[in-house]
Formats: structure tokens, C-alpha cells, sequence
């Protein structure tokens, strides 16, 4: 059986459990527990198609699908959740009719809030979340330098040109003197995305505009990619640094490919020492790195701090807790030995529209001496 068919299985067996231990606890009658297979039939169709949308295609079945993703995904979890207090409280002898249909009830209106607040929280433009990162031996003339990072913002089924236009937008206003962003830009080709994508051209840092490739850059032609974003403007840094010279001072700015790159394009082979190859030591290392588990690498490369994305901070309820899974990281700030890795939580999100405990960000970091 392939990996495929194991999760259609898997999908198709949750709905079944949530048909059969949601649904009489709802005490809907005889067309009301029907109507509500009916859905359960429907959400287990689409939603499979849902994700296979990318780019320019059917706008309807990607909204369908993933936002049938979304709902389920919270239906299961509370499901799961009130069959357990349920059979707990049968082993306990509190069995009550009474609780069993307000329970299921319960789930319904929770289900209902996460994903009204989910859509909100994503479709709003991402906020500005200011981060001081402090840095040893960095230069009086870099103190308060500005960089603004974006991460995963996958323009493709659901996110279009409006999207990215209000983020670049926001962006700008912060006057960043560098702009970086770590990787999955797109979820789709060039031929159908580039009309979104577009508002990206108009990125404004005093030093440039950067940007690293991220796992999805590999799903949807990586090369006219990399492309399109260096006639946009983005300079594409892949597994090479740039020196930019800032008032008198240095620092060294590095890109690695997608910690997965070599599975689809072995010349791309994620490589952080490589990247600083002839970089000089004694001035601060900046490594843009799609996924937080570069960091091991990273600090064998001799980098200072370490920019990443990928997690989408879980992007909504429970699965931030289960970035761990693949990850050493969910979001946030970190450090491995003398090295720093910033983790953002994405600038967008992937899959159904929704973020719930886990906000989109704009980061705009300012690096600091260390003891500010």
C-alpha cells in the first residue's frame, strides 16, 4: 500500500469515527443525521482534491477543498477529545444523556469559532513583530541595523496579488536597511502565479532585497523560479554570500538551498559552509535557511545568526504541537551553542485559510550589541 492510499484510509476512517460518535449525540433526527453524512461524505471528497490545486487552478474546488480541510481537521481533534472524556466518564459512572448532547454541541460551536477566527487571522494582513537579537562583537555602525524578514508566503490557490500586495506595502513602511525572505514564496508555476507575485518587485531595503529557496520552490519548477525572482529583484542566494558594507562597517549575508534540495535537484545540495566559503570571520555571519534544523550545519559554518521559516509556527491549533515531530523548533527566538536562529511564524500560511494560535508575522529585527 502506498503513502497515498494509507492516508485516503486514514481521512476516510476519521470521518466515519466523527459521523458515528458526533452525529446521535446531536439528537438531529432522522434528515438531520443525514444531511449531516452528507456533508461528512462531501468534506472526505474534497478536501482531498482541495490540496492538489496549485497556482491558477479551479478557485472554487481550492477554497472548497482546503477550507473543508480546515474544518475538519478542528471536527476530529474535538471529536477525539469528547469520546475521551466521554468513555472516562462511563469508567467513572457519569454517564448522562444530558452531557452527551451538549458535549457534541460543544464541539460543533468550537468547530464553528476556531474557524471563523482562523479565516480572520489569516486573510488579515501580518502584523509587525519587533525582535532585538543581540549579537557579540558586532560593529558601533551596525548597532540598530534593521532587517525586515518575510517567510512562506505562499502565493498560489488562495493567496493572490491583493495578498501580497498589502504585505509589501506594510513592508515598505518600515524602512528596513536589509530585506530578506526564507523561502516558499509560491505554491504554483511561474506561467500561472506571475501576475501575483508581481507586487514582490516592489520590495524597498536600503541594502537589497534577499531571498533563499524553501521546500515548495522545489514542487513547482525551481528553476524559472529563481528566474523570475532575480528579474523581480530578489537576489537569490543559493548556497553563496554577499558582503554588504553598512556606514564603514561589514557583515557577511548567506543562503542555503531547502534543507531538502538534494531530494529534487542534487546540484543544489543544502551546503552552509560552502555558503560562507571565503566569507570573512570577524565581522557578524547571517545565514537565511529555510528550516530551522540547518542550524546544526550552521553553527559547523561558523554563522552568528540563523534565519528561518518553514513551521508556520503550526499555523493553527493542535499542530504546533507537533512541529517537534520534524523539526527542533517551533517559532521564536532560540540558540545552539553561540549561535542564534530565529524561527518566524510565516508571512502567509499553506493549505486551509486559517491561523489559530499561531499569528502571521512581519519581523522587523534589530541587531543590537550584546548587553543592551
Amino acid at each position: 500500500m502506498n503513502r497515498r492510499s494509507l492516508v485516503g484510509m486514514v481521512l476516510i476512517g476519521l470521518h466515519v469515527f466523527v459521523g458515528v460518535t458526533l452525529i446521535p449525540g446531536l439528537s438531529l433526527g432522522a434528515l438531520g443525521s443525514v444531511l449531516a453524512w452528507v456533508y461528512l461524505v462531501c468534506s472526505a471528497v474534497v478536501m482531498r482534491y482541495g490540496v492538489l490545486v496549485r497556482g491558477s487552478g479551479s478557485a472554487w474546488l481550492a477554497w472548497t477543498g482546503l477550507l473543508a480541510m480546515g474544518i475538519f481537521s478542528s471536527l476530529a481533534i474535538f471529536s477525539l477529545l469528547r469520546a475521551f472524556t466521554l468513555a472516562l466518564s462511563s469508567l467513572l459512572g457519569w454517564e448522562s444523556p444530558a452531557y452527551a448532547q451538549g458535549s457534541a454541541w460543544a464541539v460543533i460551536g468550537a468547530v464553528v469559532a476556531v474557524t471563523l477566527l482562523g479565516v480572520f487571522n489569516a486573510r488579515r494582513t501580518a502584523r509587525v513583530v519587533e525582535r532585538d537579537i543581540a549579537l557579540r562583537n558586532l560593529p558601533d555602525a551596525l548597532d540598530g541595523f534593521c532587517i525586515v524578514q518575510l517567510s512562506d508566503i505562499h502565493v498560489g490557490p488562495t493567496i493572490k496579488q491583493g495578498y501580497a500586495d498589502a504585505i509589501v506595502k506594510r513592508t515598505n513602511g518600515l524602512a528596513a536597511d536589509l530585506a530578506v525572505i526564507t523561502g516558499d514564496l509560491v505554491d504554483g508555476s511561474v506561467t500561472e502565479l506571475a501576475g501575483d507575485i508581481a507586487p514582490l518587485a516592489q520590495l524597498k531595503a536600503r541594502h537589497g532585497v534577499y531571498v533563499v529557496t524553501g521546500n515548495h520552490e522545489y514542487y513547482c519548477g525551481v528553476d524559472h523560479w529563481i528566474d523570475e525572482f532575480e528579474r523581480l529583484g530578489l537576489r537569490v542566494l543559493l548556497n553563496r554570500h554577499v558582503r554588504i558594507e553598512h556606514d564603514g562597517a561589514e557583515l557577511v549575508l548567506a543562503g542555503i538551498a531547502d534543507y531538502s534540495a538534494e531530494l529534487f535537484r542534487p546540484s543544489h545540495r543544502s551546503d552552509p559552509v560552502g555558503a560562507f566559503s571565503g566569507a570573512p570571520t570577524d565581522v557578524p555571519r547571517i545565514l537565511l535557511a529555510h528550516q530551522p534544523r540547518s542550524a546544526k550545519a550552521a553553527v559547523e559554518a561558523g554563522c552568528d545568526l540563523q534565519l528561518s521559516g518553514h513551521t508556520h509556527g503550526g499555523q493553527f491549533w493542535p499542530w504546533m504541537y507537533f512541529v517537534r515531530w520534524q523539526q527542533p523548533w517551533v517559532a521564536g527566538l532560540q540558540r545552539v551553542g553561540s549561535m542564534q536562529v530565529y524561527i518566524s511564524r510565516g508571512t502567509g500560511y499553506w493549505g486551509p485559510p486559517l491561523r489559530f494560535g499561531a499569528p502571521s508575522e512581519i519581523t522587523r529585527i534589530r541587531l543590537v550589541k550584546a548587553g543592551h
